[in-house]
C-alpha cells in the first residue's frame, strides 16, 4: 500500500543516536522512552537483564509532546490540543493525514459498528453492507490503513458481536428493549444467499474477521470473551440467549509492548500473572446520544497493558468516547476518529465533562 511505502521511506531517513538506556529516533517528534519509564522496565532494569527483543519491547517508541501540535493536523481536525486530536472522517483518511505528519500510537482499541445492527444514518458508515463478506473486507480494509499509525511494537483491540440471519423480512414487532436494533429493512432481514446467509444461521463474524487480519498479517494474541452479567435478553425460543461479545487483541511483530503488572492478578506469593481471557463486565446502559457504546472497563486491560508512559491511544471508531476518557484519565494521549459529527462533538463534549 502507499501509506505503507510512505512510512518505510520515513523510516530510512531514521538517524539513531545511542547513549547508555536512552535512545531517540530523529524523525517528526518520534522518540525512545528511558528504560525505566513503565514498571516492567523498571523491574529489567533492576535485574539487568538480557538485552533481548522481548525486552527490548518494553521500551516502545513515544511520539514526542507536541506531535499533536503540528500545523497539518490541527488544519483537519475537528478538534486539536497537545493531547487530543479528534478527526470527523473516514478513517482511512484520517490515518493517511497521521501518516504524514509522523504520528504514531502505541495502543488502538475500538469497538466499530457490528454488522446488521446500526443504522447511522451517515453517508459512508460501514455495517449495512448487503453481504457480511463486504462487511469485513470493509472493517479489514480500514485497519490496513491503521497499519503503518500503529508503532511496530504497539497492539491493536477490537470488539466484535456477532449477528444472525434472519431472512424474515423487516421487523415488525414493538420491542421496546431491542428497538436501536430495528431499524428498518436491515441487511440480514432480507432472503440471503442459501449459504452462509440463511435464517437462524450466526454468522460467525467476529472470527471470520480475526482470521482476515491473520490472512493480512496481523497476529492474533487472543479472543478475550466479554461476558455480560445482565444483558437484554434474547426473544427466541429454540435456541440460548446471547451473552457475549469479544475482543480481539492483535499485533504487528512477535514482540510487542505489554505490561502485565497494571492489570495482572496477584498470586499468594506475590507474583503476578497475566489477565483472564475471559472478561466479565457490565455494559454501559446510561441514557445516552449514542446507543452502542462500550464501558471504561471493557478498555480498561488494553489500554493499561499496551500503552506505555506518556503514549498514544487511537480509536477509530471513536462514538461515545469512551477509550479517548479513559486514556485521558490515567495520563495517555488521545486520538479519536468518527465519520459521524455528531459523535464528534459528543467526545469533545464528554472528554471536557470527565
Amino acid at each position: 500500500m502507499a501509506l505503507d511505502k510512505l512510512v518505510q521511506e520515513k523510516s530510512r531517513r531514521i538517524d539513531f543516536a545511542e547513549s547508555g538506556d536512552a535512545r531517540k529516533i530523529h524523525a517528526k517528534g518520534v522518540v525512545r522512552l528511558r528504560s525505566g519509564s513503565s514498571p516492567s522496565a523498571k523491574l529489567l532494569a533492576k535485574k539487568k537483564v538480557p538485552s533481548t527483543k522481548a525486552n527490548a519491547a518494553l521500551r516502545p517508541q513515544v511520539a514526542a509532546k507536541g506531535a499533536f501540535l503540528n500545523a497539518a493536523l490541527q488544519k483537519v481536525a475537528y478538534y486539536a490540543d497537545q493531547n487530543v486530536l479528534i478527526f470527523n472522517m473516514d478513517v482511512r483518511e484520517a490515518m493517511a493525514h497521521l501518516v504524514e505528519a509522523g504520528v504514531l500510537v502505541n495502543c488502538m482499541v475500538t469497538s466499530p459498528p457490528f454488522y446488521g445492527q446500526r443504522d447511522y444514518d451517515v453517508e459512508g458508515q460501514i455495517g449495512l453492507e448487503l453481504h457480511p463478506s463486504q462487511f469485513i473486507e470493509n472493517l479489514v480494509d480500514c485497519f490496513d490503513a491503521c497499519r503503518p499509525v500503529l508503532a511496530e511494537n504497539g497492539s491493536l483491540w477490537v470488539n466484535l458481536g456477532d449477528t444472525y440471519w434472519s431472512g424474515k423480512g423487516e421487523h415488525k414487532s414493538g420491542e421496546i428493549k431491542q428497538s436501536a436494533r430495528r431499524f428498518g429493512l436491515r441487511p440480514q432481514d432480507k432472503k440471503g444467499d442459501g449459504k452462509l446467509c440463511k435464517p437462524k444461521q450466526l454468522m460467525l463474524i467476529p472470527h471470520r474477521f480475526a482470521i482476515a487480519m491473520q490472512d493480512k498479517d496481523w497476529t492474533v494474541r487472543n479472543d478475550n470473551v466479554w461476558v455480560k452479567p445482565n444483558p437484554i435478553p434474547d426473544q427466541v425460543r429454540d435456541r440460548c440467549s446471547s451473552s457475549h461479545e469479544y475482543v480481539f487483541h492483535l499485533v504487528k511483530s512477535r514482540w510487542y509492548y505489554f505490561d502485565k503488572t497494571t492489570v495482572g492478578r496477584k498470586t499468594t506469593a506475590g507474583g503476578t500473572l497475566p489477565p483472564s481471557d475471559t472478561w466479565e463486565v457490565a455494559p454501559a446502559r446510561a441514557s445516552h446520544e449514542h446507543k452502542a457504546r462500550f464501558s471504561e472497563e471493557l478498555v480498561r486491560i488494553p489500554i493499561l497493558a499496551t500503552t506505555p508512559p506518556n503514549g498514544i491511544v487511537l480509536d477509530p471508531f471513536g462514538g461515545s468516547g469512551t477509550s479517548l476518557i479513559f486514556a485521558r484519565k490515567h495520563g495517555f494521549r488521545a486520538i479519536g476518529v468518527d465519520i459521524k459529527r455528531e459523535f464528534c462533538k459528543l467526545m469533545v463534549d464528554q472528554l471536557k465533562q470527565s
